[in-house]
């Protein structure tokens, strides 16, 4: 892949593609993308500096992903040319299961609080892709995350929004109180945050390793929290937690090869979306045009419930993946399409019977490629603090449903359907584009149009990142503000309900790898307040 040869209009705001020939970091913080650099300068890879940056993440984006999360990694090695999948998501309780929460008064499992926890994987994940690719451990790169908590950092303008709008949410628990509120009030725009509690924690981690985690302190105490408030954490559950080495799953697309983490991940939804479009003759429908729009969200609607049927943890169901992927199964997807109407609601599956996060890629001198997902799900979590750890814990157990016959039932030590998806995009065996887009549900349908606006309207990574975005659910149709109110109308007359949104749309981090030219190029979305940075 070259360099796309157009030239953006420099009298319209934006901004360039950032390009270099050394490495080169994409973050949603430029605190992250700097630690991520000055680990790459100080000898070490991608995965190191990928680390880092997560780790600086961890304390500097707080209400979007945590060491109390879970963690996701695509990685190229270049010594070996080979791309290897990690799968660090954690899994639910020895004591969660259908009946236990049945018999508390649950019909749908809880969105917020203890009973939404499920184990943090972030940790252990970290910890195993450094000891099998790394240069350097836990204690290198958790530096710049352990300084930021401690000596504290500018709250950013998206961060703080998000923190404003939380305030109650985070006023409800005590622990989240005391360790980020100031006396009952979110930290201002542009002022100075310290975190000691968790700067504590990153440094038993650091000292200790990700024992300290799972067997040791600080499991110990997000236990005793969890018994103290009744929730069904115990400390096998930490003990016995691992991180999995995964095969990456693949689609092809207009002649490059699209790799996900499987299920229980829903990196499938894209590629079946991707699958669908295939069909479509996108080029000559006019970008954010009725047409295009209407065919991006049916394809996507079309995938959606087959990722709402089948995505599961594997170890406990049969996932017919294959089939899923398999282009004829695409071809009579494509064939329920009404181009000019709107499928009716609820989609049906194909087939017969039988929430916040970031994101961030880092490309080094070697050519190595890390693309890495790290989440608490919703903003906040569950909106639980575990005591005076600082650790804001994930509520991934809301992604379960308490429906026995449904494949994503809640059982014990079961992973709950995930929504975080690092890609990353071959031509033959090289890798050629390292991106995510965070959003929770959004992530499937947004990498679709991220890569398609670069793919098929001959965008350059910038300006298919920066590109207004839409995202159907149900018979809604949410579009931020700059969708053509004239697309609006048409997309109305074929019965979407069109809603404009009042926060944008998730947020993207991309990397290119052009080899020809020995060059990278990168984007990171105005949605958040990152940057790329290169060398």
């Amino acid at each position: 892949m070259t360099n796309k040869q157009r030239h953006r209009d420099i009298s319209y705001p934006g901004r360039s593609v950032v390009m270099s020939t050394g490495a080169m970091v994409a973050t949603s913080q430029p605190m992250a993308t700097q630690a991520a650099l000055d680990i790459l300068r100080k000898g070490g890879n991608a995965m190191d500096a990928a680390i880092a940056a997560s780790a600086t993440l961890c304390v500097t984006e707080p209400q979007a992903t945590g060491i109390g999360g879970d963690c996701f990694i695509l990685y190229h090695d270049a010594q070996m040319n080979a791309l290897h999948g990690l799968n660090g998501s954690g899994r639910a309780p020895a004591r969660a299961s259908v009946e236990e929460y049945r018999s508390r008064g649950f019909s749908a499992m809880p969105e917020r609080g203890v009973l939404s926890v499920t184990v943090p994987g972030a940790v252990h994940a970290w910890d195993t892709a450094l000891e099998r690719f790394g240069r350097m451990d836990l204690k290198d790169v958790l530096q710049a995350a352990i300084h930021y908590a401690e000596d504290g950092y500018a709250v950013s303008p998206i961060v703080a929004g998000c923190w404003k709008q939380d305030e109650d949410l985070l006023a409800a628990n005590e622990s989240a109180r005391k360790a980020l509120l100031i006396n009952g009030k979110a930290p201002a725009c542009g002022s100075r945050y310290q975190q000691p509690q968790l700067a504590r924690s990153l440094r038993l981690i650091a000292a200790q390793g990700a024992a300290a985690f799972y067997k040791g302190s600080i499991a110990e105490q997000i236990v005793h929290y969890s018994k103290q408030h009744d929730g069904l954490l115990a400390m096998d559950d930490f003990a016995e937690h691992t991180s999995d080495w995964v095969n990456p799953i693949a689609t092809d697309y207009k002649g490059l090869r699209v790799f996900e983490i499987p299920p229980n991940g829903q990196g499938i939804t894209a590629l079946m979306t991707l699958n669908i479009l295939e069909q479509a003759d996108l080029v000559k429908m006019p970008h954010l045009g009725v047409d295009h729009i209407h065919t991006l969200s049916e394809a996507f609607r079309l995938a959606t419930a087959e990722r709402n049927r089948f995505i599961c943890d594997p170890d406990f169901n049969d996932i017919p993946i294959d089939t899923l992927l398999s282009k004829s199964f695409a071809q009579q997807q494509w064939t329920r399409i009404n181009a000019s109407k709107l499928a009716e609601h609820p989609v049906t599956s194909g087939l017969p019977n039988h929430k916040d996060t970031v994101y961030l890629t880092v490309v080094d001198e070697q050519r190595n490629v890390a693309s890495l997902i790290n989440s608490v799900f919703y903003q906040w979590g569950s909106g639980v603090v575990a005591g005076d750890t600082g650790i804001v814990l994930q509520n991934r157990g809301s992604g379960f449903v308490l429906d026995e016959n449904h494949a994503n039932c809640i059982a014990p030590r079961k992973r709950p359907m995930h929504t975080i998806i690092p890609a990353m995009v071959y031509k033959n065996d090289q890798p050629v584009l390292s991106f995510g887009v965070m959003g929770g549900h959004y992530q499937a349908l947004g990498q679709c149009y991220v890569l398609s606006n670069w793919l098929d309207y001959d965008m350059d990574l910038q300006e298919a990142v920066d590109a207004p975005r839409f995202m159907p659910e149900g018979n809604s149709l949410f579009v931020e503000k700059r969708i053509p109110q004239k697309t609006r109308e048409a997309l109305s007359r074929r019965g979407h309900d069109v809603i404009e949104t009042a926060i944008p749309m998730g947020g993207a981090q991309c990397v290119q790898i052009d080899w020809l030219n020995g060059v990278l190029q990168a984007a990171s979305d105005p949605r958040k307040d990152g940057c790329a940075l290169g060398y």
